[in-house]
């Protein structure tokens, strides 16, 4: 059968499903302890991107801005940075790491961050001699890329700011992608239990903030500047998602000779398999009987459920490469057969991706896979029967799609801010799959009894 992939055949974008590049960055930038990006733009590039971060983790995080206006626009804006930094320094004494982030208009206006960076680190040695603020570059403008390639350029710049060779620290570099911190926890559970030391980037597990009787708790991230500066050190890189931090990952292959490996994402058996296998290819560790069980009980719970309910329905799934990709992976894995993929930047290597040549191998349907693509590319085919849908998988973004035309939606990815606590359940690993394929299920079980559509099989099964 055929896997056609498609550019979105409109100029414009209705109803976008992707955020801006900005956005990616800041999210990098909030995963680094001691760490806080400025946005060199105006005050919104911040402000509703904290708004997303706020819907979806139900957290606060600082972020601060350099609130460029028009007189900023028209006769330069790196004063504006200047500003910002020294008032950053001064009021957070343990800061340790900026990110200066550009957006649409820094970049159109033609900011020298660089320039702008340098003088400003010989003033903060001068006037701040006892501490060391680290700067770091990061070009994100917003006409261009993504939410995904503004990630993937954050991970690489502080890769290459910060990486330094020293002495073999035996551990694995684990680059994450975008993805939520229950998949940190499970991927932290991994590693524990096949005795790998690992440096996580980035580390967001603490988003998951207790509240205390003595008002410490608080989110944050958990990747120190030492351990970016250690990943040159490593015994390898594994890059969770091959677009959210590959090139950071062949960064320090190149740069330190430390073996990258940029595969497919860990979700679903078959990709969890790939993932083991390349830790212990890189670590010479071995498989332990307890993740061994794991892989049982979760193929179990998916054989519990894949032929008699999930065999032969329909689903489209839209959200980043990485995702989606790994997920429709999954689809096929419990007999779900994924007709619609949605990408939602411009990014060319997306129709070269071996991933999807893998899924046209095994699927025995046919596969569209629409690229630059937008929410109204998914309505449009619903709308106009070109797709017959029995399932949506994506972010909150796409809900009233779901809604308008009562078809079952899985909620997965960023921003999920209709729902409550899923971005502290894993999909990644054994574990991942198992709750997955019951959330899928559950989904599934709750538009059957909505639409009174067979409802009386869940009496028997």
């Amino acid at each position: 059968m055929t896997c056609a992939v498609r550019q979105k055949e409109r100029t414009g974008i209705i109803n976008p499903m992707y955020n801006c590049q900005p956005s990616g960055a800041q999210f990098a930038g909030i995963g680094v302890r001691d760490c806080i990006p400025l946005v060199h733009g105006g005050q919104g590039c911040c402000m509703f991107v904290r708004l997303l971060f706020a819907q979806h983790f139900k957290e606060n995080f600082d972020i601060a801005s350099t609130s460029v206006h028009e007189d900023a626009a028209v006769f330069g804006a790196t004063k504006r940075i200047e500003v910002a930094v020294e008032a950053l320094v001064q009021r957070y004494p343990r800061l340790r790491i900026i990110p200066i982030i550009t957006t649409c208009s820094t970049e159109t206006i033609g900011d020298d961050i660089e320039g702008t960076i340098r003088k400003i680190d010989r003033h903060l040695k001068s006037a701040y001699p006892d501490r060391e603020v680290v700067l770091v570059p990061v070009h994100t403008p917003s006409y261009n890329g993504s939410h995904v390639t503004g990630y993937n350029t954050a991970v690489q710049a502080l890769v290459t700011r910060l990486a330094k060779a020293g002495e073999a620290n035996g551990k694995l570099n684990i680059i994450t992608g975008w993805l939520n911190p229950g998949d940190i926890k499970e991927i932290k559970h991994i590693l524990q239990a096949m005795d790998v030391r690992g440096s996580i980037l980035m580390d967001t597990e603490n988003f998951d903030a207790p509240i205390l009787p003595d008002k410490s708790g608080g989110a944050f991230g958990a990747t120190s500047v030492e351990d970016i500066a250690d990943t040159a050190n490593a015994a390898g890189t594994i890059a969770l998602c091959r677009y959210e931090g590959g090139s950071a990952a062949r960064y320090l292959e190149s740069k330190f000779h430390v073996p990258a490996v940029v595969d497919a994402t860990p979700i679903g058996i078959g990709n969890t398999d790939i993932l083991l296998e390349n830790i212990c290819r890189l670590t010479g560790k071995r498989v332990p009987d307890s993740l061994v069980n794991e892989r049982g009980r979760a193929i179990d719970a998916l054989a519990d459920l894949a032929h008699m309910f999930f065999a032969g329905k329909k689903v489209a799934i839209f959200g980043d490469p990485d995702l989606v990709l790994g997920l429709a992976s999954f689809c096929l894995e419990i007999e779900l057969q994924p007709v619609l993929l949605l990408l939602g930047d411009e990014n060319t290597a997306y129709a070269k991706d071996p991933r999807i040549a893998e899924l046209e191998q095994k699927a025995d349907f046919d596969i569209e896979v629409v690229l630059n693509a937008d929410l109204w590319e998914l309505e449009r085919r619903v709308k106009d029967k070109a797709v017959d849908l029995d399932l949506i998988m994506g972010h909150s973004k796409g809900r009233y799609v779901a809604i308008d035309h009562n078809i079952p939606m899985v909620r997965v990815g960023f921003p999920t801010f209709d729902r409550a606590g899923l971005w502290k359940q894993p999909i990644i690993g054994y574990r991942g799959a198992e709750w997955l394929a019951e959330t899928i299920a559950n989904t599934l079980f709750e538009g059957m009894e909505h639409r009174r559509d067979r409802e009386w099989i869940l009496n028997v099964w």
